[in-house]
């Protein structure tokens, strides 16, 4: 059904396109779950077909604030309650700076289409004041969603074929730059590299740092791809071993990676740093306590979280933010290159 040139679809007209009453569709609108299921996908399916959006201002006349801002993470319980400690760092920033300003912090998974679809009802609901959207794999869904439903939005990380939305990331390029230069500098002459996943910002932009380095110097590349743990980077590293290619240096996309990668380097009867120096990306714990301790490019993961936290409640008060703000980077060179 059109709806070119006439005005915003009301829930009546929804109500009647699924053949319920008005209450139900505004229960289905508002997050509730008791709402049978044939019915509630009657509901969807009348409010996608008449391109129904809730009106959050004029409610906003009639309900106070919840004082609460969503965190979504779309990845799985296992990799978020891991030894990787960029969410729990993320999230802790963000909590607390939202904390100073009386708010909280609600987290959010989603693993799976369903837990998505479960999140977006909720979030476009009016349970939350606004979301911050972490670890995007690629156009997302709900970002989508959240921005049609005028719910306000701010990503960690640059999102990927979508423009327009706010985010707080680091230079991903610049920073890979700086630990090529470095290899580069110490008689490194073939480095490899294990590359985050292709449909996350930081798994691209860190691999475009790496390629525009090796071309830079006349080298060739060779890359391997993981998905920034420590399996991915152990299972990496051997079969760039395996390619028999020469290689005298590493740049992993992760420390769980690089530490994945140092311990088939050790398998393999390699040295690090005299046969491959290694620097990995993120200065976790992992990257102070792994064996030797690891060079790396420190992001600042605290102050990315409390800088999401402080331009989500910004869009939420209506106030004009900056849609892109990038954080520096450093090299911390320890025993690993």
């Amino acid at each position: 059904m059109s709806t070119a040139g006439r005005s915003r679809p009301t829930l009546d007209e929804v109500a009647l396109l699924a053949g319920t009453s008005r209450a139900t569709v505004s229960r289905v609108v508002n997050g509730s779950d008791r709402v049978r299921p044939a019915t509630r996908e009657a509901i969807l399916a009348a409010v996608r077909e008449l391109g129904y959006v809730p009106n959050f201002a004029a409610r906003s006349l009639m309900i106070n604030r919840t004082d609460t801002f969503g965190f979504v993470v779309p990845e799985a319980q296992t990799r978020v309650f891991s030894d990787d400690a960029f969410f729990a760092t993320v999230m802790q920033g963000a909590g607390e700076e939202l904390d100073r300003a009386n708010k909280q912090l609600l987290l959010m998974l989603a693993p799976t289409s369903t837990s998505y679809e479960r999140i977006e009802r909720y979030a476009t609901g009016g349970h939350v004041d606004g979301v911050i959207i972490a670890s995007m794999h690629g156009p997302d869904p709900l970002l989508r969603a959240l921005l049609a439903a005028q719910v306000p939005v701010v990503a960690s990380g640059r999102p990927l074929s979508m423009d327009g939305v706010p985010y707080v990331d680091v230079d991903h390029r610049r920073a890979v730059q700086e630990a090529m230069d470095h290899f580069y500098r110490t008689g490194r002459a073939n480095v490899a590299t294990i590359a985050g996943p292709q449909e996350m910002v930081a798994g691209v932009e860190r691999l475009e740092g790496y390629l525009n380095a090796v071309a830079a110097a006349g080298a060739e590349p060779l890359v391997a791809y993981g998905d920034f743990t420590r399996d991915s980077g152990y299972a990496a590293m051997t079969e760039i071993l395996g390619s028999g290619r020469p290689v005298d240096a590493l740049f992993a996309a992760s420390d769980l990676m690089a530490d994945g990668a140092i311990r088939a380097l050790r398998n393999a009867g390699l040295s690090v740093p005299n046969d491959v120096a290694v620097i990995g990306f993120d200065d976790s714990a992992v990257a102070r306590y792994s064996d030797p301790p690891l060079s790396t490019i420190r992001q600042p993961l605290y102050e990315i979280g409390t800088t999401l936290a402080r331009q989500i409640l910004a869009i939420a008060n209506g106030d004009q933010i900056d849609q892109a703000v990038l954080l520096h980077t450093e090299l911390v060179l320890r025993e690993s290159s």
